[in-house]
């Protein structure tokens, strides 16, 4: 699997933890293990920019996701082989604000760490094909997102 990790942000993020936790949720979501990744984390003037230019909206936002070519995770109908992977490919694009997740964390009590974590893996699951906006979609995506962060965190030991 080849996940590619680029701190743009100016701020110390520790990428090859985000690296490891990309690569556990796309292994829990059975992705294929030749599929591509790449997460990007900016600072606030380029998630600013990207957030007005891809959802017109105001300012900058804590995670957007590109998804390039369409996979599936391997447990879902469709997209899946006998052994349950998708085909492998380019999954696409997970832009991070650390800046905004600093903010974020303060407010939910927690590390920046830990919401970074959550960010990308929330990304991730948009970049298979989760929404948020209903409420079903909500419950099932915030489900997977919760389950998997809970796994990751039980492996590393926190």
């Amino acid at each position: 699997m080849s996940i590619e990790v680029l701190n743009e942000s100016g701020v110390p993020v520790d990428e090859q933890a985000i690296a490891r936790l990309s690569r556990h949720v796309l292994d829990g979501m059975r992705v294929h293990p030749l599929a591509e990744l790449s997460i990007l984390l900016v600072d606030e003037a380029a998630m600013t920019e990207l957030h007005e230019k891809w959802m017109d909206e105001p300012g900058p936002t804590d995670v957007l996701s590109f998804p390039m070519d369409e996979l599936r995770p391997g447990h879902m109908s469709g997209g899946a082989d006998e052994d349950g992977e998708t085909d492998p490919g380019l999954l696409g694009d997970v832009v991070l604000c650390p800046s905004v997740a600093e903010r974020q964390a303060r407010a939910a009590g927690h590390s920046t760490e830990d919401e970074l974590e959550l960010l990308c893996a929330h990304g991730i699951l948009h970049l298979l094909g989760y929404d948020h906006a209903e409420p079903e979609e909500h419950k099932e995506m915030f489900g997977l997102q919760a389950e998997l962060l809970g796994s990751w965190r039980e492996k590393r030991g926190g």
